[in-house]
């Protein structure tokens, strides 16, 4: 004030200049020293601007896709649009047949743009006689970077199974996948998750690393099988395109706010512990139009997060399977010794 005041009283031209120039550096020179004040209020030190992380990755949320590749394993009667008004036993169900024919013709190839055009890698369960009916379909699957994972060799029943007949199912459908595809399934899925009390010791004979037919955590957690670990990759039924969409007769609407719901939470939680986000996507259901467009949008949405990453079950059970922090529990350890 006392410089405008100057500036004010002085008649030269020259005086003027020389006051002029004096205002100009002291209003920089305050400038300056604002806005390292502003700098200093925000910086931060790395501890500060590192989150804490339940996961050996650094994310905050581990999401894991399972598509279910199934068409062509399907038994006479099998749940369809139509299997609530059967045909008589020994006619075909050509409207069925076709809807399941579907998800190779379409839902597949829809669903494997959609995680090229996301970059992220799913992993698929794949009924062998799936596999056998449509082997460009399974390699398909394979090449585009996917993990191939078990899920029998056909929609059947094997909690029923006795030791030797449940082993030799599970075999016939790895070894027929196997021979398409290139990839031996360490990974497993029963149809309906309807193990039986010996399915965790013959994956653990045949060299299977995880199975997903658990409902009990929101993460990865490991029990002991004949007193060895085995890795238990939790499923999803709320998250589920044929439980909620197909069985529930949702809209893709309501499925897309059941996602973004249940990511948000997860999301949240997973500041103070380690979660997993599952979501579970069949060909013929799944990779429909509209279901894939709402898939996309949660994709977009997840992603916009800090620390989202998708991955493999695979990848995700090799990550957890030796680290101190991953739970175990044997609550099923009287059917496992």
């Amino acid at each position: 004030m006392k410089i405008l005041y100057i500036l004010k009283q002085s008649r030269t031209k020259k005086q003027m200049t020389i006051l002029t120039c004096i205002l100009l550096v002291l209003v920089g020179f305050t400038a300056c020293n604002t806005s390292n004040a502003e700098n200093k209020t925000v910086m931060k030190s790395p501890e500060q601007n590192q989150k804490k992380s339940y996961w050996p990755n650094k994310a905050q949320l581990v999401i894991s896709v399972s598509m279910q590749f199934e068409t062509g394993g399907q038994p006479e009667g099998a749940e369809s649009p139509f299997s609530g008004n059967p045909l008589p036993k020994g006619n075909p169900d050509m409207p069925a047949e076709s809807w399941f024919r579907y998800g190779a013709k379409e839902g597949i190839y829809r669903m494997l743009r959609l995680w090229k055009k996301n970059d992220i890698h799913v992993t698929s369960h794949v009924v062998g006689e799936a596999a056998a009916q449509y082997p460009e379909v399974a390699k398909a699957i394979a090449d585009g970077g996917h993990e191939i994972a078990a899920h029998g060799m056909s929609w059947s029943d094997q909690w029923n199974m006795s030791y030797d007949e449940e082993l030799q199912f599970i075999k016939k459908g790895i070894d027929t996948v196997e021979a398409i595809t290139g990839q031996r399934g360490i990974g497993y899925n029963a149809n309906w998750l309807r193990r039986g009390p010996n399915t965790l010791k013959v994956l653990q004979e045949l060299g299977f690393l995880y199975h997903i037919d658990d409902l009990s955590r929101d993460e990865p957690f490991i029990t002991k099988v004949r007193g060895k670990n085995f890795v238990i990759m939790p499923y999803t039924l709320r998250n589920n395109d044929i439980v909620n969409i197909e069985g529930k007769q949702w809209s893709p609407d309501q499925f897309l706010a059941q996602l973004k719901a249940e990511f948000d939470q997860l999301y949240a939680e997973d500041a103070n512990q380690r979660r997993m986000m599952s979501i579970s996507l069949h060909d013929r259901i799944g990779g429909t139009p509209a279901v894939v467009h709402v898939v996309d949008e949660f994709i977009q949405y997840a992603k916009s997060h800090e620390a989202v990453v998708f991955m493999r079950k695979d990848e995700i059970a090799n990550m957890v399977k030796d680290d101190p922090n991953t739970p175990i529990d044997n609550s099923e350890l009287e059917f496992n010794k």
